[in-house]
């Protein structure tokens, strides 16, 4: 079996939830379900809801997370088959500013054969470029993060509202390999 892992958007969420899905959905279409497994981060939020649309198509699911996300009582996927926790201090992405990958991150590019990223911001850009260096194939398709989600969480920070809402994968990865 291979692995296709898909990042993005999580807790951040979809402006176009709805083109979101459609760009996976043709992508998953072009995979053979009896031999590709479906990886995602295991919760439900954001590219999340791509394991609802990877069930249907009859894919075997799995998911790997920070075991944050047990202490956290985060929301799984009700459509993931499969989840690993991984010991990890952090959600994933680059570990303190380094060019090495948070124990989450690393298993996440470790077992995937390829990779699809629908916008995303630090995590995904940094799972997504570290694949695009092992020389893993790595399809990018840009997305808004949710514009409100976005601007009230910059609101309780204190910060200033923002006005680009690709996310810091679009940055690093829209130009190409």
């Amino acid at each position: 079996m291979v692995v296709l892992t898909f990042a993005g958007f999580s807790g951040a969420g979809y402006e176009n939830p709805e083109a979101m899905i459609e760009n996976a959905s043709r992508i998953l279409q072009e995979q053979d379900p009896t031999k590709t497994l479906i990886n995602i981060g295991a919760t439900k939020d954001g590219i999340g809801a791509v394991y609802e649309v990877a069930k249907r198509m009859g894919f075997t699911t799995m998911g790997i997370v920070s075991a944050l996300a047990q202490v956290n009582r985060a929301t799984l996927s009700q459509c993931v088959d499969y989840v690993f926790y991984v010991k990890d201090d952090s959600w994933g992405g680059r570990v303190g500013g380094e060019e090495r990958l948070s124990p989450t991150s690393e298993a996440i590019v470790e077992v995937s054969s390829s990779f699809v990223g629908i916008g995303g911001g630090d995590v995904a850009r940094d799972e997504l470029s570290a694949a695009r260096k092992r020389g893993k194939p790595v399809v990018f398709i840009p997305a808004d993060m949710n514009h409100r989600l976005a601007k009230e969480k910059a609101r309780k920070r204190g910060e200033p509202e923002p006005t680009d809402f690709r996310g810091s994968a679009h940055v690093e990865l829209s130009a190409g390999p």
